[in-house]
């Protein structure tokens, strides 16, 4: 490990943490994961680099993080992305590469594909939740069309969840496509699960 890849890495989770993560989802405490991780998981590679140890060490480090899971709260898909990156940029910083260069380039890879792939201009409009009816419905074509009526939304796909006769409801995971989207402030755990009257 050399410093211009300790730099770079350092460089690169900052921008990723505070100028990509924490911008879009504002939750610090998996903020401070991601940085904490890259850092440590920079410090063992490039312990073991420096060691004589075989490639199969490193990937079984990389393979025992990667199971790891944040247990005080359940982390969307968009935050186990970004975990992974920042996993995957700490062991690439802590790696010597021939050419010196191609880690560095692979870490600036990683940030860009990051910033692009959960950038919110990209499907934008596209919702997710999870929705209890006020009443029971079972016919899909009459649920498909309260759901657009009460979401001003195209419904692209729904999944009855439960339908309870008794207490007269029903619970829809319900994906959509608003017809006029304004700028949405994204859900970090799971789908908001709403009553609607």
């Amino acid at each position: 490990m050399n410093l211009l890849s300790l730099g770079i890495d350092l460089v690169a989770i900052i921008v990723l943490a505070f100028g990509v993560y924490f911008h879009r989802y504002r939750r610090r405490e998996v903020m401070v994961a991601m940085i904490g991780l890259n850092v440590a998981v920079l410090a063992v590679a490039g312990a073991l680099a420096g060691a004589s140890v075989g490639l199969g060490l490193g990937l079984g480090l990389f393979g025992v993080l990667s199971i790891i899971r944040l247990r005080s709260s359940e982390l969307s898909h968009s935050e186990v992305a970004y975990y992974f990156v920042s996993l995957a940029m700490g062991l690439l910083a802590g790696l010597t590469f021939d050419p010196s260069w191609l880690g560095q380039a692979l870490i600036g890879l990683l940030v860009a594909a990051m910033f692009l792939a959960d950038h919110p201009a990209l499907f934008g409009g596209y919702r997710h939740q999870v929705l209890t009816l006020d009443r029971a419905i079972t016919d899909e074509k009459e649920l498909q069309t309260e759901l657009a009526a009460l979401l001003g939304a195209d419904i692209k796909q729904f999944t009855v969840q439960r339908v309870d006769q008794v207490r007269d409801t029903t619970v829809v995971d319900v994906r959509y496509r608003v017809r006029n989207p304004a700028p949405l402030a994204r859900d970090t755990a799971t789908a908001d699960e709403a009553l609607i009257d």
